[in-house]
């Protein structure tokens, strides 16, 4: 019971970050270290919660317990990834990410942040950038539709190494090829109408950084 209240605590909070986060769609380029320094607060407020489980659930019991709250954790995991995306254009580690969740390393036996979850927070930030690219285009900035799509080509090949057993996860990944191809659209109709410039390739490291983080090989 004390899990199932603490598990509810996390998905209001989570939920109300994710709220401010949405407002990306309308936030100019400019103002997103503001945004982001608005998130700050409610991912610490975050931390409490997941001390709280790792002080209730039992050594060798996370396993198995792990999916009442795996996917407010996602979420907390897009929220991050996301952040750091937007701030320095590049992809948090898993390690990254549990240091900001503040995931302690002597929680090992009780609560860990599994590549699983990482990777489907990894996939729910393409699919928010791939609307973000529609939307900065309705508010006239021709050069953030590029970037995103480095990144999330970048993102694609890096799932591409990974041996993908999970059915739901193996769907998700699916779902990043339609994210590419919709990005691609909004960036060829900006080269065609010759609003902007076509993103280099070559600066996004964003496939080895999901390979490291989830032990496959590098590319």
């Amino acid at each position: 019971q004390q899990i199932r209240e603490a598990t509810s605590e996390l998905e209001k909070k989570v939920r109300a970050t994710t709220g401010i986060l949405n407002k990306v769609h309308g936030t100019p380029t400019a103002q997103f270290p503001e945004l982001i320094a608005a998130i700050q607060p409610h991912i610490g407020s975050i931390h409490e919660n997941l001390e709280t489980l790792a002080e209730l659930v039992k050594p060798e019991e996370f396993w198995r317990v792990k999916d009442m709250w795996a996917r407010h954790l996602q979420s907390a995991v897009y929220v991050i990834c996301m952040c750091e995306w937007l701030k320095n254009g590049k992809l948090a580690t898993i390690d990254q990410v549990s240091k900001e969740l503040g995931v302690k390393p002597e929680w090992q036996d009780r609560f860990v942040l599994a590549s699983e979850d990482y990777l489907h927070g990894v996939i729910s930030v393409t699919n928010e950038l791939a609307r973000l690219a529609v939307n900065a285009v309705i508010m006239k900035d021709f050069e953030l539709p590029g970037k995103i799509y480095t990144f999330v080509k970048e993102i694609h090949s890096g799932f591409s190494l990974l041996n993908l057993k999970n059915d739901p996860l193996r769907r998700r990944f699916d779902s990043i090829k339609y994210d590419v191809k919709r990005i691609e659209e909004v960036v060829y109709d900006i080269s065609l109408r010759k609003l902007g410039e076509p993103e280099s390739t070559s600066e996004t490291p964003a496939a080895s950084d999901l390979a490291a983080s989830t032990g496959a090989p590098a590319p």
